[in-house]
């Protein structure tokens, strides 16, 4: 759980950072809130922080900080996402309150997108910085923790482009007397498998929904590719399926994806995927779900992976940058590429690997969707290459953003010039419009994962089981119904949840944790997660962007210790965002001389 214009990922408690198109930069700047110290001392250096007003505590205690070290901080305080975003895109900011969830599980994603030159989310540009991205990526984990720590003291200690606060806990919070405790699972990256939660009162399946709470209601795109922020990560997780998975705790697997079993080439470049036969695209008729009676094949996957490598596949792309290792993808036809391809570290052909647990071995290999059978042995496969040896693929195929469409339906939405493309007047597959109650409602969605959305207003979301998607396993969805109620503060979900009026409160603030430890009717679930809060510098304009001076006397103004004090320990220090994952030995600490060096430093640079 996309590079420095940031994002939340998934839990409710971490500010987001992707994209909204909200609001125009002159629509930012009229709205710039001023900043609430009454008086500024002259003699300190003027700081503006921007944030949202759901990170108000954080806001206060780094305010705090900076102030005792020198700084007058102007705060620039917006309400939600939306307002925040278009402040920081107007560059109406020296430091942003950001933060990052890698829901791939793999170190790559934590910077890929955030710190590389031309990255979906990055406004920086620093060659050795990107050097070091692309040489930890393909490196085997021992070698790759040493090129990190390099990376870290690249990207925090001696440039200061952002300053690390803490990694947050990943939890959630579920009312025990309505669902199955045993059936909802809390993963340390991958977002809630809705089809896996289950009521302890299972005669209500089909007649009550489960009801979920999220603090976003504009949801940036539900095309898979064109959004990676906390309003869609965990919606568009549900409803496009993946050739891949993650464990719960952040292993690769096929279990609940497309395929059936997966293999990794002899030199790492090649990846073979087996697929299933038994699920099929859902759509929505008169706002319920049907089975639209096509079935997810190779040819949805090859044009959903070439899509979401191609930068110019769509307006607005934004994840294009996760998949852009992806080289080539196509149906394998000829079985005896199998046979004749060796695992990677193992004497064992690609072809048993596939085969391995199926109650039906490999009699052909079919290019017509259509014609796959797994009962009789006629399967299709797909291979995929990377443009050099690259295992962390495995983890880009198990994001939201590597979810498979349907060729034939999004072809048919997007007959729009892409390079001519009117926001005014073309209408992409995916747009949140379409599914809006009113005038502009008209839902062309399909859904290849266990739910599919029906239709929104500004209250909450409600979506149905695909009735095509793996009938009579384990997997198919076991609630006909979820709704997501769109709420926006802590307090008032809290509320939801011990009043029934919400099932589950997912991303749980570490400061509400005890208020649902004394509530007899709720369980909270905890882990340590891959999200990290830090401070992301301004690197496009203003001083921040031209003097390390400056950006490391914020760097040394910040104490985590304090940090981690005012939310009972419950957080963890960080040094940049790959800390969740690999285990540098970086940590920051808090150093006023070095504030001081470093603002004189500054001052007399001026």
């Amino acid at each position: 759980m996309k590079k420095s214009s940031l994002l939340l990922l998934v839990l409710s408690l971490v500010i987001v950072l992707a994209g909204c198109n909200v609001t125009t930069k002159d629509d930012a700047q009229q709205n710039q809130q001023e900043p609430s110290d009454t008086a500024a001392d002259t003699s300190a250096v003027n700081i503006e922080l921007l944030g949202m007003s759901s990170g108000e505590s954080d806001i206060n205690i780094i305010r705090d900080q900076l102030t005792k070290n020198g700084f007058n901080v102007k705060l620039n305080l917006q309400p939600d996402y939306g307002s925040y975003k278009a402040q920081q895109d107007a560059g109406n900011y020296d430091v942003a309150l950001s933060s990052w969830t890698t829901v791939t599980g793999n170190p790559d994603y934590a910077v890929r997108s955030l710190f590389k030159t031309g990255g979906d989310y990055s406004i920086m540009s620093d060659e050795e910085v990107d050097k070091l991205i692309d040489q930890a990526a393909t490196q085997t984990p021992e070698d790759a923790a040493e090129t990190y720590k390099q990376l870290e003291q690249r990207l925090v200690t001696d440039k200061a482009y952002i300053a690390p606060l803490y990694i947050s806990l990943k939890s959630q919070a579920f009312n025990k007397d309505v669902l199955d405790e045993n059936s909802v699972r809390l993963s340390k990256s991958r977002s809630l498998p809705w089809e896996a939660v289950d009521f302890k009162d299972q005669s209500k399946r089909a007649s009550q929904p489960l009801i979920l709470s999220q603090s976003i209601s504009e949801l940036t795109s539900l095309d898979p590719i064109k959004g990676n922020d906390g309003s869609i990560n965990i919606i568009n997780t549900n409803m496009n399926v993946r050739l891949i998975n993650l464990t719960d705790d952040d292993k690769i697997t096929s279990e609940g994806s497309l395929s059936y079993n997966h293999a990794i080439g002899e030199g790492n470049s090649e990846y073979y995927f087996i697929l299933r036969d038994d699920i099929n695209f859902a759509k929505i008729t008169n706002k319920k779900a049907e089975d639209s009676g096509e079935r997810v094949g190779a040819d949805d996957v090859i044009f959903s992976m070439n899509r979401a490598k191609d930068k110019n596949s769509v307006p607005d792309h934004r994840t294009y940058t996760l998949h852009e290792h992806i080289n080539t993808v196509e149906a394998v036809t000829d079985m005896s590429v199998l046979e004749n391809t060796k695992v990677s570290g193992s004497g064992d052909s690609v072809k048993n690997a596939l085969e391995a647990g199926l109650d039906t071995k490999i009699t052909s290999l079919v290019n017509d969707k259509n014609q796959a059978s797994t009962k009789d042995g006629k399967y299709q496969v797909i291979k995929l290459t990377t443009t050099e040896p690259f295992p962390q693929v495995l983890n880009y195929l198990a994001h939201q953003s590597a979810g498979i469409v349907s060729k034939k339906q999004v072809e048919s939405i997007n007959t729009y010039d892409v390079e001519k493309f009117d926001v005014n007047k073309d209408i992409p597959y995916g747009d949140q419009n379409t599914v809006t109650e009113g005038d502009k409602y008209n839902n062309t969605l399909y859904a290849s994962g266990p739910y599919i959305l029906s239709s929104k207003t500004d209250y909450e979301a409600t979506f149905f089981k695909n009735p095509g998607y793996m009938k009579g396993t384990e997997h198919e969805p076991k609630i006909e119904q979820v709704k997501m109620r769109f709420i926006k503060d802590a307090d008032s979900t809290l509320s939801a949840l011990r009043s029934g009026e919400i099932h589950l409160y997912y991303g749980v603030p570490e400061t509400k944790y005890d208020v649902v430890k004394g509530d007899s009717k709720l369980k909270l679930q905890t882990i340590e997660s891959n999200a990290v809060s830090y401070l992301l510098f301004n690197t496009k304009n203003r001083d921040v962007a031209t003097s390390d001076d400056l950006r490391r006397a914020v760097l040394y103004s910040i104490n985590q210790d304090e940090i981690l004090t005012y939310y009972n320990n419950n957080k963890i220090k960080a040094y940049s965002t790959v800390s969740p994952i690999v285990k540098t030995g970086n940590e920051l600490v808090a150093d006023p001389a070095k504030v001081k060096e470093f603002l004189s430093a500054y001052k007399a640079s001026k």
